[in-house]
C-alpha cells in the first residue's frame, strides 16, 4: 500500500477496512480519481504493440479494481446504513461508473489488443485457468457490446447507464415504502396468539421509537418480515391479520409506485437483448449459463409444475378443509391473510408441534458456534472472532480492533487447519433496521488470491448480512428454524469465496454460472436438518440442554409438512420472473395486476381476494441481479439435493468428502466449466428427481 491508496479509503486494497473515513464526500473524491487511473490503465493497453499475458488481460484484470471496490463498498453502506447523503452520492456517480464500465468493453483499440493477444502462440503455455480466462473475457466482450456498430454502442452504453438508475430508483422504493408503515397498539388483547418473542420484539421496538413505557407497554408492528411473518402465522385476531397483509401489499405501491419502473426497466432490458441479437433478455442473459436459453428455462419451471402441482392442490385444500372443520363455517375460498394461521394450526394438530418451542436453542451465539463447528471440521478451517469496534469521524481505534460500520457487527479470521494460512476475513451484521434494506446476503469486498511463485497469498474479505430474529430484552436473539437455514445458507456462500484457490479474480469464488452459484449455499441448509449436526448447535440459552429428543423427532418429522406449497411459491417467483423477461412484448402494456394474474393462473388457488403483485417490490429481478435468473434456485437446489446424497451416504461430518468438495466445487470456481466441477464430486451427472424425493412430493 502507499500513501496514495490510505487518501483513498474507499479504493484502498486493504483486508482492514476504516468505515469511518467512507463519507459520500470522499466517495466522491475517491471513486472519481479510482475512474482516471483505470482509464490510464486501459489506455496504456491499447497503446501495447508487443502483447503478453501481462500487459494485456493481466493489466486488465487489475486496471478497475479500485473503481469496483469503491463502488461495492458505497453500495454496502447504502444497503446497511441508508441515509438521504448516500443516496445522492450513489445517484450522482453511478452515470460516471457505468460509463467507466462500458467504455472498456465497448472500446474497439482495447478490443483488438485483447484479440491478438488471444491469438498468440505463448497462450498455449499458459495455465489452464488463465486460458479459460483469456476466453471467457474475449466472450464477456462480446455479449456486452463489442462487436456493435459504433451507433448501437452508444445505444447500449446509454441503456446499461439507465437501467443502473432505474434499479437503484426501484430498490429506494421499496426500502422508502416499507419504512413508512407501521402500526402501533396499546391493547393486548388485540395481540391474542402471538408468541412471547413477536410481543418482547415489538414492544422493544415501540420504546425505540418513542411509544408507551416499561409502566405503559405498547407495541409496534412494521412491514419487516420478522414483524411481519408472526403476525399472519400466530395472531387469534383475523382483523390484525388482515391489516398486516393489506399493509404487506403495499411495498412499491401509492407515492413509491414501481410499476412504472418495472415497464421502463424490462423495455430497455429487452432493447439492449436485441441490440445483441438476442429475441429476449432472458436468452441474452442465460445464454452462457447452466440453462443455455430463456426457453430451456422456462421448461425447467413448467416440468417442475406439473410434477409439483397435484400435491401443492392436495395441501391447500387440506387447509381449508381443517378451517372449515375448526370454525364450523363453509369456507369456498380462503381469505389470504388466514392461510398462514390456519396451516399452522394444522401443522400443530398433526404433529403436536409449535415452532416457536425451538426458539429457546436456537441463540444466535449457540448457532454461529455449531455452524462454525461443522464446517471447520469439514473443510480443515478455523474461524476465530476479533475484537471489534464502531468508530465516529475522529474517534482513534483501539489497539488490536477491527473496525466495522454498526456497533453490531462482528468479525472473523478463516484460516487453514494444516498450513496456518490465513485464508480471508469476514464481517456479519444479522439483525434488521430501519436504514438496512430487507433480506439476506453473502458479499465479497475483496477476493483474495492463492500464492503463486514468490507472491504471498493474498486473503479474501466477505461479509455476510440478515434480517433476523434480534435480540429482546435481556435475551439474546433466539432464532425461527427459517434464520437457522439462513445462517447456513448465507455461509455457504461465504465458504464459496472464501476457500477459492483460483489465481485469477474475475473466475474466483463466486464469480460462476448465475444457476450455479446457489448450490453452495443451498447444500448447507441440509445440516440444519441432520439430528447429529442439530446437537452441534441448539442448545438452551439459559441452561446450555441439547434440544430434547422428543422435540427434535417432532421437528424432523414435520420437515416435509408444506413442502409442495413451498416449492410452488418458489417456481412461482421463477415464472414471473421468466415469462416477463421471456416474453416481454407479450404483456407490454398491460395491468401489472393483470400480468401477475395471467402468468400464475396455475400457481395458485382461488382466495377471497389478491393482494397488489409482488412484483412492485420484487428486489431480486428488478435491483438484485436475478433477473431471468430467479429459477436459479430451483436449478441449484436440484444439483444440491443430489450431491448432498454423497455426504449422506459417507457420513455428513466425513472429513474426507468435506475436503473433497472444498476441493472439486469450492475452490475451483470458474475456472472449469462448473458441469465439470460437479461431476468431479460426484462421479456422474446430475440425478435431477433428488429434490423432489428429499421434499416427499415423489417416493
Amino acid at each position: 500500500m502507499n500513501d496514495s491508496d490510505s487518501q483513498h479509503p474507499f479504493t484502498e486494497d486493504t483486508r482492514r477496512i476504516a468505515w469511518s473515513r467512507l463519507t459520500p464526500d470522499q466517495a466522491r473524491t475517491d471513486i472519481r480519481a479510482a475512474i482516471a487511473r483505470a482509464n490510464e490503465d486501459i489506455a496504456a493497453i491499447c497503446a501495447v504493440t508487443e502483447p503478453t499475458y501481462e500487459n494485456t488481460f493481466a493489466a486488465l484484470e487489475n486496471a478497475g479494481a479500485g473503481v469496483m471496490r469503491g463502488w461495492l463498498r458505497l453500495t454496502h453502506l447504502r444497503s446497511v446504513m441508508d441515509a438521504p447523503e448516500l443516496r445522492d452520492a450513489i445517484n450522482e456517480l453511478m452515470p460516471e461508473v457505468v460509463t467507466y464500465s462500458s467504455s472498456v468493453t465497448l472500446n474497439p483499440q482495447l478490443y483488438t489488443v485483447l484479440k491478438q493477444a488471444a491469438a498468440a502462440p505463448w497462450v498455449q503455455e499458459l495455465s489452464p485457468t488463465r486460458q479459460r480466462f483469456i476466453s471467457e473475457t474475449l466472450a464477456d466482450f462480446r455479449d456486452c457490446g463489442a462487436d456493435l456498430t459504433p451507433e448501437d454502442k452508444q445505444r447500449y452504453a446509454q441503456l446499461s447507464t439507465e437501467l443502473a438508475q432505474l434499479s437503484q430508483t426501484f430498490g429506494d422504493r421499496v426500502l422508502d415504502s416499507t419504512n413508512a408503515w407501521e402500526y402501533v397498539t396499546s391493547d393486548p388483547a388485540e395481540l391474542a396468539g402471538l408468541p412471547e418473542s413477536a410481543l418482547e420484539n415489538a414492544r422493544q421496538d415501540a420504546l425505540s421509537k418513542g411509544y408507551g413505557s416499561e409502566a405503559n407497554p405498547q407495541w409496534r408492528f412494521t412491514l419487516q418480515h420478522t414483524s411481519v411473518q408472526p403476525v399472519l402465522t400466530y395472531a387469534d385476531n383475523a382483523s390484525l391479520r388482515e391489516r398486516v397483509w393489506r399493509a404487506s401489499g403495499t411495498k412499491g405501491t401509492g407515492q413509491w409506485d414501481n410499476a412504472p419502473i418495472i415497464a421502463e426497466i424490462l423495455n430497455k432490458r429487452v432493447e439492449k437483448a436485441k441490440l445483441m441479437g438476442f429475441a429476449s433478455h432472458a436468452d441474452y442473459t442465460t445464454a452462457r449459463r447452466m440453462a443455455g436459453s430463456g426457453r430451456k428455462a422456462l421448461d425447467f419451471i413448467d416440468g417442475l409444475h406439473e410434477r409439483v402441482k397435484p400435491a401443492f392442490l392436495e395441501e391447500q385444500e387440506a387447509i381449508r378443509r381443517f378451517a372449515e372443520e375448526q370454525t364450523g363455517e363453509a369456507i369456498p375460498a380462503m381469505r389470504p391473510w388466514d392461510i398462514a394461521y390456519w396451516d399452522e394450526k394444522r401443522r400443530k394438530a398433526l404433529y403436536d408441534f409449535d415452532a416457536e418451542e425451538l426458539r429457546p436453542y436456537y441463540s444466535m451465539q449457540s448457532v454461529i458456534a455449531g455452524v462454525f463447528s461443522i464446517y471447520e471440521g469439514l473443510y480443515g478451517i478455523r474461524i476465530s472472532e476479533k475484537p471489534t469496534a464502531f468508530l465516529k469521524p475522529g474517534d482513534t481505534l483501539p489497539e488490536g480492533a477491527v473496525e466495522v460500520w454498526h456497533p453490531e457487527v462482528q468479525f472473523y479470521e478463516v484460516h487453514d487447519a494444516e498450513t496456518g494460512e490465513h485464508l480471508g476475513s469476514f464481517y456479519t451484521d444479522w439483525y434488521p433496521r430501519d436504514s438496512k434494506r430487507a433480506g439476506a446476503w453473502m458479499e465479497c469486498l475483496s477476493c483474495g488470491l492463492p500464492p503463486t511463485g514468490q507472491h504471498p497469498r493474498v486473503p479474501h474479505l466477505a461479509l455476510m448480512c440478515g434480517n433476523l430474529s434480534k435480540p429482546a430484552g435481556e435475551k439474546p436473539a433466539l432464532l425461527t428454524h427459517r434464520d437457522v437455514e439462513t445462517v447456513f445458507h448465507e455461509f455457504g456462500h461465504l465458504m464459496h469465496q472464501i476457500l477459492s484457490e483460483v489465481e485469477v479474480r474475475s473466475l474466483a469464488g463466486c464469480n460462476v454460472p448465475w444457476d450455479f452459484v446457489e448450490l453452495p449455499s443451498q447444500i448447507n441448509e441440509n445440516w440444519a436438518w441432520e439430528s447429529d449436526a442439530i446437537d452441534r448447535y441448539a442448545r438452551h440459552w439459559q441452561t446450555g440442554e441439547l434440544m430434547p429428543a422428543e422435540l427434535k423427532q417432532k421437528m424432523l418429522a414435520a420437515r416435509n409438512y408444506g413442502a409442495a406449497s413451498f416449492f410452488m411459491r418458489q417456481l412461482s417467483f421463477g415464472k414471473l420472473d421468466l415469462e416477463l423477461h421471456e416474453h416481454t412484448e407479450r404483456y407490454a402494456g398491460r395491468d401489472l395486476e393483470e400480468t401477475d394474474r395471467a402468468i400464475l393462473a396455475d400457481y395458485r388457488v382461488p382466495v377471497t381476494e389478491q393482494n397488489p403483485s409482488m412484483l412492485r417490490a420484487f428486489s431480486h429481478i428488478f435491483e438484485g441481479g436475478y433477473d431471468a435468473g430467479y429459477y436459479s434456485y430451483k436449478w441449484a437446489e436440484v444439483l444440491e439435493a443430489d450431491a448432498f446424497s454423497r455426504f449422506r451416504q459417507e457420513g455428513i461430518f466425513n472429513p474426507a468428502t468435506g475436503r473433497d468438495f472444498r476441493r472439486a466445487i469450492l475452490s475451483r470456481g470458474n475456472s472449469r466449466p462448473v458441469a465439470e466441477s460437479f461431476r468431479d464430486f460426484m462421479h456422474r451427472d446430475p440425478d435431477t428427481s433428488a429434490l423432489l424425493r428429499r421434499c416427499g412430493i415423489i417416493s
